[in-house]
């Protein structure tokens, strides 16, 4: 069970790197730091969007229009780190 836990909180620790990336990624982008005719780039960025959109969309469904500025990533980010606490709070105890 300990082992399953630890699998569970290795997983959300590298979706929260991956929706950093995404993050970092998108201004790089948006800036035109990067080159977005380049291939391997087009390639990050696309597996970046596939990776983080399914659970970024639902929050951006509720939360309101603030222009230009995106937090969903931040509030994504609370929750991850909720469930994290959660976890490591109450089922890791447990598995002991």
């Amino acid at each position: 069970m300990l082992s399953l836990i630890q699998v569970l909180l290795l997983a959300i620790k590298i979706y929260t790197w991956i929706i950093i990336a995404s993050a970092i990624f998108s201004w790089l982008y948006a800036f035109n730091v990067v080159n977005p005719r380049n291939q391997f780039i087009s390639m990050i960025g696309n597996a970046l969007y596939s990776l983080t959109e399914p659970a970024l969309r639902p929050i951006r469904s509720i939360l309101p229009d603030l222009g230009g500025i995106d937090i969903s990533p931040i509030v994504l980010l609370l929750i991850l780190f909720f469930v994290q606490q959660l976890i490591v709070n109450n089922l890791a105890p447990l598995a002991l």
